[in-house]
Protein backbone atom coordinates (compact mmCIF):
# COMPACT_ATOMS: atom_id res chain seq x y z
CA UNK A 1 0.00 0.00 0.00
CA UNK A 2 1.03 3.58 -0.94
CA UNK A 3 1.37 6.01 1.60
CA UNK A 4 -0.08 9.08 0.84
CA UNK A 5 2.72 11.59 1.79
CA UNK A 6 0.21 14.65 1.83
CA UNK A 7 -1.79 12.77 4.11
CA UNK A 8 1.17 11.92 6.30
CA UNK A 9 2.42 15.79 6.19
CA UNK A 10 -1.33 17.08 7.00
CA UNK A 11 -1.94 14.55 9.93
CA UNK A 12 1.68 15.58 11.57
CA UNK A 13 1.02 19.36 11.48
CA UNK A 14 -2.41 18.95 12.52
CA UNK A 15 -0.96 17.06 15.82
CA UNK A 16 1.88 19.47 16.22
CA UNK A 17 -0.20 22.03 15.91
CA UNK A 18 -2.19 21.09 18.89
CA UNK A 19 0.90 19.06 20.71
CA UNK A 20 4.60 20.37 19.86
CA UNK A 21 6.28 18.27 21.59
CA UNK A 22 4.30 14.69 20.07
CA UNK A 23 7.18 12.21 19.55
CA UNK A 24 7.13 10.17 16.04
CA UNK A 25 5.08 7.15 17.08
CA UNK A 26 2.31 9.75 17.75
CA UNK A 27 3.03 11.15 14.31
CA UNK A 28 2.85 7.56 12.73
CA UNK A 29 -0.23 6.17 14.85
CA UNK A 30 -1.80 9.42 14.06
CA UNK A 31 -1.76 9.26 10.37
CA UNK A 32 -2.49 5.18 10.77
CA UNK A 33 1.21 3.86 9.42
CA UNK A 34 3.74 2.27 11.03
CA UNK A 35 6.69 4.36 12.68
CA UNK A 36 8.90 1.95 10.31
CA UNK A 37 6.86 3.01 7.32
CA UNK A 38 7.02 6.68 8.81
CA UNK A 39 10.78 6.78 9.36
CA UNK A 40 10.90 5.74 5.46
CA UNK A 41 9.67 8.54 4.36
CA UNK A 42 11.23 11.24 7.21
CA UNK A 43 14.55 9.96 8.68
CA UNK A 44 13.76 11.47 11.99
CA UNK A 45 11.87 14.67 13.48
CA UNK A 46 14.14 16.81 11.55
CA UNK A 47 13.29 16.02 8.45
CA UNK A 48 9.71 15.66 9.54
CA UNK A 49 9.99 19.63 10.51
CA UNK A 50 12.07 20.61 7.51
CA UNK A 51 9.11 18.88 5.21
CA UNK A 52 6.06 20.63 7.50
CA UNK A 53 8.25 23.72 6.79
CA UNK A 54 8.28 23.21 3.14
CA UNK A 55 4.19 23.03 3.53
CA UNK A 56 3.89 26.15 5.37
CA UNK A 57 5.98 28.00 3.47
CA UNK A 58 3.03 27.04 0.07
CA UNK A 59 0.45 27.36 2.29
CA UNK A 60 1.59 30.61 2.79
CA UNK A 61 2.64 31.61 -0.40
CA UNK A 62 -0.68 30.38 -1.64
CA UNK A 63 -2.56 32.71 0.95
CA UNK A 64 -0.66 35.77 -0.16
CA UNK A 65 -1.90 35.06 -3.98
CA UNK A 66 -5.32 34.77 -2.10
CA UNK A 67 -5.15 37.50 -0.90
CA UNK A 68 -4.44 39.73 -3.88
CA UNK A 69 -1.90 42.15 -1.91
CA UNK A 70 -1.54 44.81 -5.13
CA UNK A 71 -4.98 45.30 -5.26
CA UNK A 72 -7.29 47.75 -3.09
CA UNK A 73 -6.48 49.11 -0.20
CA UNK A 74 -3.62 48.01 2.20
CA UNK A 75 -6.03 47.52 5.21
CA UNK A 76 -8.61 45.55 2.86
CA UNK A 77 -5.60 43.71 1.65
CA UNK A 78 -4.10 42.60 5.20
CA UNK A 79 -7.81 41.44 6.18
CA UNK A 80 -7.71 39.21 3.29
CA UNK A 81 -4.48 38.23 4.01
CA UNK A 82 -5.56 37.18 7.67
CA UNK A 83 -8.71 35.35 6.85
CA UNK A 84 -6.71 33.70 3.55
CA UNK A 85 -4.14 32.28 5.77
CA UNK A 86 -6.67 31.14 8.77
CA UNK A 87 -6.17 27.68 7.47
CA UNK A 88 -2.90 27.58 8.09
CA UNK A 89 -2.59 29.41 11.05
CA UNK A 90 -1.71 26.57 13.44
CA UNK A 91 1.01 24.91 11.55
CA UNK A 92 2.81 28.44 11.09
CA UNK A 93 2.63 28.84 14.99
CA UNK A 94 4.13 25.57 15.55
CA UNK A 95 6.37 26.34 13.13
CA UNK A 96 7.26 29.96 14.53
CA UNK A 97 8.51 27.74 17.49
CA UNK A 98 10.83 25.52 15.47
CA UNK A 99 14.62 27.40 16.27
CA UNK A 100 16.05 25.31 14.16
CA UNK A 101 14.37 26.27 10.97
CA UNK A 102 15.42 30.36 11.10
CA UNK A 103 19.79 29.02 12.27
CA UNK A 104 22.66 29.61 10.21
CA UNK A 105 23.03 30.44 7.23
CA UNK A 106 20.57 27.61 5.33
CA UNK A 107 16.98 29.11 6.32
CA UNK A 108 14.63 28.30 3.79
CA UNK A 109 14.43 31.35 0.71
CA UNK A 110 10.77 31.01 1.12
CA UNK A 111 10.52 32.54 4.56
CA UNK A 112 12.33 35.52 2.92
CA UNK A 113 9.95 35.65 -0.11
CA UNK A 114 6.72 35.51 2.29
CA UNK A 115 8.39 38.43 3.95
CA UNK A 116 8.99 40.23 1.17
CA UNK A 117 5.85 40.45 0.27
CA UNK A 118 4.26 41.27 3.26
CA UNK A 119 6.89 44.01 4.05
CA UNK A 120 5.47 45.15 0.99
CA UNK A 121 2.24 44.97 1.53
CA UNK A 122 3.21 47.39 4.54
CA UNK A 123 5.01 49.79 2.72
CA UNK A 124 2.15 50.33 0.09
CA UNK A 125 -0.01 51.27 2.69
CA UNK A 126 2.42 53.66 4.18
CA UNK A 127 2.88 55.24 1.42
CA UNK A 128 -0.87 55.50 0.77
CA UNK A 129 -1.27 57.26 4.45
CA UNK A 130 -3.26 54.27 5.65
CA UNK A 131 -0.49 52.93 8.23
CA UNK A 132 1.62 54.36 10.40
CA UNK A 133 5.42 55.54 9.41
CA UNK A 134 6.65 55.19 12.97
CA UNK A 135 6.36 51.36 12.57
CA UNK A 136 8.98 49.63 9.57
CA UNK A 137 7.54 47.42 7.49
CA UNK A 138 9.45 44.29 9.34
CA UNK A 139 8.30 45.07 12.53
CA UNK A 140 4.34 45.27 11.65
CA UNK A 141 5.34 42.16 9.60
CA UNK A 142 7.05 40.38 12.24
CA UNK A 143 4.06 41.73 14.16
CA UNK A 144 1.68 40.04 12.18
CA UNK A 145 3.54 36.48 12.14
CA UNK A 146 3.09 36.68 16.18
CA UNK A 147 -0.59 37.44 16.46
CA UNK A 148 -1.23 34.81 13.75
CA UNK A 149 0.62 32.43 16.35
CA UNK A 150 -1.44 33.88 19.04
CA UNK A 151 -4.48 33.53 17.53
CA UNK A 152 -4.11 29.91 16.20
CA UNK A 153 -3.12 28.85 19.66
CA UNK A 154 -6.10 30.78 21.17
CA UNK A 155 -8.59 29.33 19.34
CA UNK A 156 -7.30 25.50 19.16
CA UNK A 157 -6.94 25.89 23.08
CA UNK A 158 -10.56 27.26 23.08
CA UNK A 159 -10.28 30.75 24.36
CA UNK A 160 -11.09 32.69 21.68
CA UNK A 161 -13.85 31.53 19.02
CA UNK A 162 -13.17 30.84 15.28
CA UNK A 163 -14.92 33.16 14.27
CA UNK A 164 -13.32 35.88 15.57
CA UNK A 165 -9.68 35.22 14.17
CA UNK A 166 -9.80 37.69 11.12
CA UNK A 167 -11.14 40.56 13.09
CA UNK A 168 -9.13 40.00 16.37
CA UNK A 169 -6.06 40.27 14.40
CA UNK A 170 -6.64 43.03 11.91
CA UNK A 171 -8.18 45.11 14.53
CA UNK A 172 -5.47 44.86 16.71
CA UNK A 173 -2.89 45.12 14.00
CA UNK A 174 -3.55 47.76 12.30
CA UNK A 175 -6.14 49.66 15.08
CA UNK A 176 -3.47 49.60 17.79
CA UNK A 177 -4.16 48.64 21.44
CA UNK A 178 -4.44 52.31 22.82
CA UNK A 179 -7.56 53.72 23.11
CA UNK A 180 -8.45 56.60 20.88
CA UNK A 181 -9.63 59.83 22.98
CA UNK A 182 -13.10 60.98 22.46
CA UNK A 183 -13.69 64.01 20.50
CA UNK A 184 -14.89 66.81 22.17
CA UNK A 185 -18.56 67.22 20.90
CA UNK A 186 -18.67 70.09 18.58
CA UNK A 187 -21.45 72.21 20.71
CA UNK A 188 -24.53 73.95 17.26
Amino acid sequence: MAVDRDHVLRTAAALLTRKSTATMDEVAKAAGISRATLHRHFAGRDALVRALESLGIAECEAALDAARLDEGAAGDAVRRLVGAIEPAAGLLAFLYTENQLFEGEQQNAGWARIDDRIAALFRRGQQNGEFRIDLSPVWLTEALYGLLGSAAWAVAEGRVARNDFTHMIVELLLGGALRQPARPREES
